[in-house]
């Protein structure tokens, strides 16, 4: 562990800022904070850390121009069923450890904020966006990979059936103003005011008594929570063993080269 004025760094992934009764939990992960499993673990660790602490409230964001930019697919091509074995669990359990956080959590999204990175703010209590080039969607479909159960389940909690067949079907990302108006964010700030205005609405939620808000919160969400663990069940083989097919791959590796180039990162 790291330390660095007044803030404290958590395996060089994950910078922890106090703000009163609010923790900032900041992002920095690579270029574009891929979701991989090291990162995936890393957050989740952290909010066992922070259930665990007098903290009352968590702000999540992330570095530059990006939130997250989504899974890691070079790390899913070159890990093959032995990664994806490994990285879909660690990315379900991220998801359900965040969606049913006991304490407030506010999404500051500072940039993009694509697939697993869109999925991971709409787990938040919150989502406010900075004004400005950012982008929000899930293309997972244009990738050629099936939402693992969890992630489904969050953005239909988020965005409810009609909009969610709609947005996941056509892949699309949207700027600012538009994530607004589809529910995908909730609120949008100029950039510089995103982490005091996250910070103020994470501690306006925080002033809730804590039994209350967690007891309330647990009961709006519990439906979703009963869902995926039924689903997971019957799907989740189903869905790792996609991941993984040849289709699959050959589908990512085209995603890649479309849209990236056939330069690594």
């Amino acid at each position: 562990m790291l330390r660095r004025a007044g803030s404290v760094i958590l395996d060089a992934m994950i910078h922890r800022d106090r703000q009163g009764p609010v923790t900032v939990l900041r992002i920095e992960h690579g270029k574009v904070n891929a979701l991989d499993v090291e990162l995936a673990e890393a957050i989740t660790g952290e909010l066992a850390t922070q259930a665990r602490s007098d903290s009352r409230a968590v702000v999540l964001t992330g570095t530059g121009g990006t939130f997250s930019a989504g899974v890691d697919l070079f790390r899913v091509l070159d890990g093959g069923v032995e990664y994806a074995s490994r990285f879909l669990p660690a990315l379900d359990r991220l998801f359900r450890d965040l969606f049913l956080f006991p304490r407030p959590v506010v999404a500051a999204v500072n940039g993009h904020a694509i697939a697993g990175g869109c999925i991971l703010a709409c787990a938040c209590d919150r989502r406010i966006m900075a004004a400005g080039r950012g982008r929000v969607g899930v293309p997972e479909l244009l990738v050629g990979v099936p939402f693992p159960v969890t992630a489904r389940e969050v953005m239909r909690f988020a965005l409810g059936d009609p909009k969610l067949q709609e947005i996941v079907y056509s892949g699309e990302t949207f700027p600012p103003e538009a994530a607004r108006s589809l529910g995908l964010v909730d609120e949008i700030v100029p950039e510089p005011d995103l982490l005091p205005r996250a910070v103020q609405v994470a501690s306006d939620l925080a002033s809730i008594p804590e039994m209350a808000f967690q007891l309330t919160k647990r009961g709006i969400r519990q439906a979703a929570a009963d869902r995926w663990q039924q689903a997971a069940a019957e799907m989740g083989q189903r869905v790792l063993e996609s991941w993984t097919s040849p289709e699959c791959t050959a589908a990512i590796r085209a995603y890649i080269e479309r849209t990236l180039g056939k330069g690594r990162r």
